[in-house]
Order: C-alpha cells, then sequence, then structure tokens
C-alpha cells in the first residue's frame, strides 16, 4: 500500500460569498507546492455556516460543484468538504467526495447542531460514507459528528485508516475540538484530520482554526493556528499498519447496531 498525501486548506470565510470564498480557496490550493492525493475543505466552505439555505442553498449542477470538479481534475486529487446543497424541497449539509474524473459520492451530516436549529432547516444523513482512496479506506464526517463517537467508531464491518471532520467549529469551544480529535484517533487507531476556517462571521461567532492533523496514538503531526493556510503532509502507510500490529485494540472492541436516525423510521 502506498502511502497519502493531504492537503487541508483552513481559510477566512466571508460570509454568504460564495464566489469571493471560492477565489480564496483556489490561491490557498495554488499555493500546495507538491502533487497532492487529497484536499480537504471546511464545513459550508461557500457561504460559513450559516441556516439560509433557500438563498444560498446550491444544487449539483451549480457553480460550486462545478468549482470542486474544476480543482480535482487540475490537481488530480479528490476534493472534499461540505456546501449547502438542495435536491427537490429538501436542504442537506452534505459532504461532497469529488474524484479527478468528475464523479462523485457524497455524506449528509447526520448530527445537526441543534443549538443553532440546524435540525430545522436541513434533512438528517442516516448512512456513513467510507470511501477507497491510493489503496486507503477513508471516513468523512463533518463538524459536530465529533461528538458522538458511536458514529465515528471504526468497525470490522467498516473498516477505515483516515478520519476526517470538516468543520465550522468556534473558538469558544476550542478544547472540546482538540480533546475530541486526539479521542477519536486514539480509540479508531486511525489517522484523524479536522480542518476548521478562521475569522468572524455575521453572527459575532469567533473560529479559530486549530485545523490539525494526529497520528494513529493520538499524537499531533502538524497543528496550526488562526492563520489562513493550506498543510501538507505525507501519511505514512506502514507506520499504520505496524502499530496496529503492536497493538490490535480494534480486534477487543465491543459489537453494536447503529438504528436509524427518528427520521427515517
Amino acid at each position: 500500500m502506498s502511502d497519502l498525501t493531504v492537503s487541508c486548506v483552513q481559510p477566512a470565510l466571508q460570509w454568504h460569498q460564495p464566489e469571493a470564498n471560492r477565489a480564496e480557496l483556489t490561491r490557498l490550493i495554488d499555493e500546495i507546492p507538491i502533487p497532492t492525493d487529497l484536499i480537504v475543505l471546511p464545513e459550508m466552505f461557500s457561504t460559513g455556516f450559516s441556516m439560509d439555505a433557500p438563498a444560498y442553498a446550491e444544487t449539483l449542477d451549480g457553480p460550486s460543484v462545478a468549482w470542486m470538479r474544476h480543482i480535482a481534475a487540475q490537481r488530480q486529487a479528490v476534493v472534499t468538504g461540505s456546501l449547502m446543497l438542495q435536491e427537490q424541497d429538501n436542504f442537506y449539509n452534505r459532504l461532497l467526495w469529488v474524484r479527478p474524473d468528475g464523479t462523485m459520492s457524497h455524506y449528509d451530516k447526520r448530527h445537526l447542531f441543534s443549538l443553532a436549529q440546524e435540525q430545522h432547516v436541513f434533512v438528517a444523513g442516516n448512512a456513513p460514507l467510507i470511501e477507497e482512496w491510493k489503496g486507503w479506506r477513508i471516513r468523512p464526517l463533518i463538524c459536530y459528528d465529533l461528538r458522538f463517537p458511536v458514529w465515528s467508531r471504526n468497525t470490522p464491518e467498516q473498516p477505515y485508516d483516515l478520519l476526517l471532520y470538516v468543520a465550522n467549529w468556534p473558538a469558544v469551544r476550542r478544547t472540546a475540538w482538540s480533546t475530541l480529535l486526539r479521542a477519536r484517533a486514539i480509540e479508531n487507531l486511525a489517522y484523524t484530520i479536522g480542518v476548521n476556517c478562521v475569522g468572524i462571521d455575521n453572527h459575532g461567532q469567533t473560529y479559530n482554526g486549530d485545523s490539525a492533523l494526529l497520528d494513529m496514538k493520538g499524537e499531533y503531526l502538524v497543528e496550526v493556528g488562526n492563520q489562513e493556510t493550506c498543510i501538507t503532509r505525507t501519511l505514512r502507510r506502514s507506520e499504520l499498519e505496524a502499530f496496529r500490529s503492536r497493538f490490535p485494540a480494534l480486534h477487543d472492541a465491543d459489537p453494536f447496531t447503529i438504528l436509524p436516525t427518528p427520521a427515517a423510521l
């Protein structure tokens, strides 16, 4: 199995300015110095964390999805991040997994943030997504999902090597962000990535960034502060397999079954 090079893009998002946000993300991506396999963007990368889906949600044939396809083809890398999408009369906080050939998979955020009334705007997802890319099994999730370890659990039925969270995680809860990222890496014996944004939104909420990449022991490989940046690192497959061989804790985990969300019953 090959190593995997990952680029994590931490922008200062402009509120409800999709064109400006795409331009800034393009600038940051253009600074990636080496070929990369995976480019990770924050949650709602085109608008900031907004509940104004009727005004700003796009469709799969909209400009932000077209931009993701363009970047994926240009860089020959998978591009992933979430945005507000509309299908018929429903809105979703949807993570797209866009491949260089233009094909896509998606994951709809399961745990909607009730403090912001997200559950009254968006339809919750009910199905996990595990993608295989360059020989790696990757589990992408969205922001608030980080607080719910059962949904993130690395299981024999759906194993993965890399866990990633795209987020708009506010600075007031940054201790939870760093603590839970470390916990998810340790308990799942997986490389773990959290990609956030920086700046202040129109509600006065401050975002401190703190995007990070951790190894399967919960050790930080890199952590950035509150500046706009794009970090690129290579994950070593041999180190992951060697550690799991020495410490096979996943084999001792409790079996369980996740029930559907009430809306899906």
